[in-house]
């Protein structure tokens, strides 16, 4: 399962006292983007024809030819005042539809105001202008068109919506009306038919995709609801479910919600549906009991209305290791030190419970700000997980094993201990320092342990071959007993290896007394504030200097 690697900036909280809150968040977000470029269009509309007008008005008087002089330009001149004040109202909206702190109630009820507005000054001035240049009056105007558009535009409730339309709708026999009423056209019975009937069917066009386009946010809204969470944004996704961003309602907390959906498994076989189920019940079991502060810690656990299965976990801020050697390159031996230091102490506790972990690897564990400290290891996903004993077992479940049968050989190919490529199901410990080994490769050298062009290949690899010092592929130097101590733990025969997280991190402390420079919380806290800070933008890259050997 992926995992988070750079949370996003928090969304504003939605307006719980209105409609917003019946939405989902990315779809009040977008009705800012659509509001904005919607202004944006009809600011050009407007500002066009005056940007003409009042340049050729300038230029002539520059000339000696004041157009002021011509009752035809100057006939034009309530035109161009119009088209400015429409440009001016189209200007506010799209510097209030960019300001976070306008809830999405309030720029709803901007938004409608300006949609009438807008209606009204179309009308008025297409009506005029026709009749000013050919005695007749148009059949039809822009303002059905927009009243239809704004609903699919700006999501509302559906009564909302169709008060506004009826409103803008209005606004075309509205200015025919006044228009006649002050001389400027003489209106017809046709005509006010003509107005009525266009706007009457905007207006239920405008009800109808109200209603739907409310109503299906709705349903993404209500179908984001587990528990006391909203889910917000997903943050990964994998074969066994999603990983999602979420808010409790009430204490406003953020968390992760991992969920498993019918929907990904309606096609799996039913016997495979009820493994699923215990698998992830177990994984929620296992994560809940375990307290090492290097364990990803659980808050809920639960089926929904639906029948997913979810559980909420902290929210963690950082990224994986395997993203830091990506995306900053091989890491010093004394971070390393430090971090697989902290990887030993959530294995340590989960083996003193009898549990294996399986499935260690660079992505599995999360770097993260916890609290006033840097660089502190997470260790995720006990998905994989398998008890040694069977009392924690399932009533008829003999051991973990059954719950991964649908893979016959659990695990991550290019973090896999040999027993467990080749299929033994007597797995003890030893499989997860074999894996970590593989894990401090990749953090020293940038590279796994092993490569192949197929997955049976790797997994022979991990069987029958030698792995190359790390020192031999890293930028820096490695000194010798780290060498030493990685290769120990890739030992093919387990009995080679250190014989649990504790005998592990007994001798990274040795490594560490015999000249290893200390990874201290200040080189962390500088670290992270240089290319990784808490404000940093998503997907900004930032640099990390180049390594050589030396």
């Amino acid at each position: 399962m992926d995992h988070v690697t750079l949370l996003r900036p928090d969304v504003p909280p939605s307006d719980t006292r209105s409609f917003g809150s019946a939405l989902p968040p990315e779809l009040l977000e977008a009705v800012r983007g659509r509001v904005r470029l919607l202004a944006s269009f009809l600011f050009v509309a407007f500002a066009f024809d005056p940007v003409l007008y009042f340049g050729q008005w300038g230029s002539s008087a520059l000339l000696g030819k004041p157009a002021a002089l011509d009752p035809a330009f100057l006939g034009e001149l309530p035109f161009r005042l119009t088209d400015v004040g429409g440009s001016l109202a189209s200007a506010g909206v799209w510097w209030l539809a960019g300001r976070r702190r306008v809830s999405p109630s309030r720029l709803l009820d901007v938004g409608l105001v300006y949609e009438v507005l807008i209606c009204f000054v179309i009308a008025t001035s297409t009506y005029w202008r026709q009749y000013q240049a050919s005695g007749s009056l148009p059949n039809l105007t822009w303002v059905p068109s927009l009243v239809i558009l704004f609903p699919l535009l700006m999501p509302g409730p559906p009564r909302r919506m169709l008060a506004a339309a009826i409103a803008a709708g209005a606004t075309t026999p509205l200015a025919l009306f006044l228009l006649d009423l002050g001389g400027r056209v003489k209106a017809t019975t046709d005509g006010y038919a003509s107005a009525s009937v266009g706007s009457a069917f905007a207006i239920a066009c405008a009800y109808l995709g109200a209603r739907v386009v409310y109503g299906l946010g709705r349903e993404v809204a209500a179908a984001r609801e587990l528990g006391s969470y909203r889910l917000e944004e997903r943050l990964g996704h994998g074969g066994m479910g999603e990983v999602w961003r979420a808010r409790h309602r009430l204490l406003a907390r953020p968390a992760a919600i991992k969920v498993i959906r019918p929907a990904l498994t309606a096609q799996a076989r039913p016997n495979l549906l009820e493994d699923l189920r215990r698998r992830f019940e177990r994984e929620a079991q296992v994560t809940a009991s375990l307290r090492s502060p290097h364990t990803v810690e659980l808050y809920d656990f639960g089926v929904a209305a639906d029948g997913s299965f979810y559980y909420v976990m902290e929210l963690l801020d950082g990224l994986d290791a395997e993203t830091l050697v990506k995306r900053f390159g091989p890491q010093p031996v004394e971070r390393v030190v430090h971090l697989l230091r902290q990887v030993c102490h959530a294995l340590s506790e989960a083996g003193s419970r009898g549990l294996v972990h399986r499935d260690i690897k660079p992505a599995n564990l999360f770097l993260c700000r916890y609290g006033e400290e840097r660089d502190f290891v997470k260790v995720l996903d006990f998905g994989l997980v398998k008890a040694l004993r069977d009392d924690g077992a399932t009533p008829g479940e003999a051991s973990g094993t059954a719950l991964t049968r649908e893979n016959a050989i659990p695990g991550t190919p290019a973090y896999i201990a040999p027993e467990q490529a080749l299929g033994k199901v007597d797995l003890d410990g030893r499989v997860d320092i074999y894996a970590t080994g593989c894990v401090a490769y990749w953090l020293l050298t940038g590279q796994a342990p092993f490569r192949a062009d197929t997955r049976m290949g790797l997994l022979m690899q991990h069987v029958s071959a030698t792995p190359q010092a790390p020192s031999t592929l890293a930028p820096r130097v490695i000194p010798a007993a780290v060498d030493r101590l990685v290769l120990a733990c890739l030992a093919k025969d387990p009995g080679d290896r250190p014989q649990s997280a504790r005998e592990l991190a007994s001798r990274l402390d040795e490594v560490e007394r015999d000249g290893v420079e200390r990874w201290t919380e200040e080189r962390a806290r500088a670290w992270w504030e240089r290319y990784w800070p808490a404000d940093r933008a998503p997907g900004t890259e930032l640099d990390y200097p180049t390594v050589t050997r030396g």
